[in-house]
């Protein structure tokens, strides 16, 4: 299945480009690279070598799919990865 902005929070998000657009910390704000870890609080996103571990709650992310981008809020995705998948699926049905 294609990853668009309607399934973004279905699929894996390692891999994919991310931005912090916006955020409770101002520190926070314009972060960007890959992501290369997930865990249930954390995104941990790499930029020329140097990973930053940024907490999903207080953040809104905008992931690059290629051609169109995508705003979710961390809050949406604080869970672990395969629990918040699994709990999605069963709502979506």
């Amino acid at each position: 299945m294609r990853i668009t902005p309607k399934n973004l929070i279905l699929h894996e998000l390692i891999g994919l480009k991310v931005e912090v657009s916006n955020s409770t910390n101002k520190c926070m704000r314009g972060l960007r690279g890959v992501v290369v870890d997930e865990t249930k609080n954390m995104l941990v996103v790499e930029r020329a070598g140097v990973r930053k571990k940024i907490p999903k709650r207080g953040n809104v992310f905008l992931f690059k799919l290629g051609d169109v981008a995508a705003l979710v809020k961390g809050d949406i995705l604080a869970a672990r990865p395969e629990d918040r998948i699994k709990k999605l699926m069963k709502m979506a049905r």
